[in-house]
């Protein structure tokens, strides 16, 4: 495997856990959140997918987007389905855009998001879109934790 491949791998197990995990949320629980400030479950879910589109947009921008409308603003959450559906097609076009990186780009390309403190190389950024769909998924069996919920397995 190359690099590219081995991104692409991690990418996608990420998402078949987060998957795993957000399927697991029993449908009284998706508006659940431990206090006023936090985000919901539901909300956690789209946060992830509506970023990875974001990130994926600033990467082809080469850094931060000065303008930036959502696909999903103004969708109403409905269910876990609902919002992998929704992101379906900007998925496969992400997956599609990594695929085609060559293994040059992963260091030579620079995306500049100094806007928020920080300029990092193109493979740097797609193991950070992961990670931080990662750190989600942990908030999210804090959360089913905290309110006595059923976990699913992630380390299957």
């Amino acid at each position: 495997m190359n690099a590219i491949q081995l991104i692409i791998l991690n990418l996608e197990e990420v998402r078949r856990r987060s998957v795993k995990l957000w399927s697991g949320i029993p449908k009284d629980f998706l508006h659940w959140k431990p206090d006023g400030e936090a985000m919901s479950c539901i909300e956690m879910v789209r946060h992830v997918l509506e970023s990875e589109h974001y990130y994926h947009m600033a990467l082809i921008n080469g850094g931060s987007l000065r303008e930036y409308e959502s696909p999903f603003a103004g969708k109403p959450y409905i269910s876990v389905e609902n919002e992998l559906e929704l992101a379906g097609p900007f998925r496969k076009s992400f997956l599609e855009y990594v695929s085609e990186l060559n293994e040059e780009s992963l260091s030579a390309v620079k995306i500049d998001r100094s806007d928020v403190g920080y300029v990092r190389e193109m493979g740097d950024m797609l193991m950070r879109i992961a990670y931080h769909e990662s750190v989600h998924a942990g908030q999210l069996l804090d959360y089913l934790r905290t309110g006595g919920i059923t976990r699913a397995n992630l380390w299957d």
